[in-house]
């Protein structure tokens, strides 16, 4: 392949549906996990946490070095588990991490994943008309670490309740996203080749 031409997005987003699958399925678990324990202690909140994002780090990190020969469009997955990875092995090695300190870790994260959705589905959305689960679960994240920043004394019990919604609306637009891509499959599996020979 020509270095100037990259692969199209979709091929890597198809062929990686799974990872977008799984992490909509933790997400779905930890939103649930969060509303059904409201009233958790912090050391808890921040358990839940570490390990959702260190998860979602990890299994973003594997989808993006699965097929690493196909490696064009691979940046936008690495970033995305690679904050979610740091994030999660800070708050882990922190067990003594105050509630404001926590507060903006799960900002930060939730901006810079959102940042890079928003990036993804507007390229995915050349590649597939009318394709908008991506970009808007961007836009979720984004929204959703501008109100914690804006919010950041809030109580405990609130955070939990919103990071809960939150979680659970991101997920399902992942899962959404996951089955559609998986239904597109074939279609990208005799696009990339005739790419691959125009290049």
């Amino acid at each position: 392949m020509a270095p100037g031409i990259p692969l199209p997005i979709i091929g890597l987003f198809t062929r990686n549906w799974w990872v977008l699958l799984l992490r909509g399925i933790i997400a779905i678990l930890f939103g649930i996990l969060a509303l059904r324990l409201p009233l958790t202690t912090l050391a808890t909140l921040v358990l839940l946490f570490g390990v959702y994002a260190f998860i979602d780090g990890v299994v973003s990190l594997f989808g993006a070095f699965d097929g690493w020969q196909h490696r064009e469009n691979r940046w936008l997955l690495f970033l995305e588990g690679l904050i979610g990875f740091v994030v999660g092995f800070v708050t882990l090695r922190s067990p003594a991490i105050t509630a404001v300190v926590l507060i903006f870790f799960i900002a930060a994260w939730a901006l810079g994943t959102g940042v890079l959705r928003i990036i993804g589905g507007i390229r995915l959305r050349r590649e597939i008309s009318g394709e908008f689960w991506l970009a808007l679960s961007g836009i979720a994240s984004v929204a959703f670490a501008f109100f914690v920043m804006l919010r950041p004394t809030a109580g405990v019990l609130a955070m939990i309740w919103v990071i809960g919604w939150y979680a659970l609306f991101v997920g399902a637009m992942l899962v959404a996203l996951s089955f559609k891509l998986r239904s597109l499959r074939g279609r990208t599996e005799v696009i990339e080749p005739q790419h691959r020979r125009a290049a």
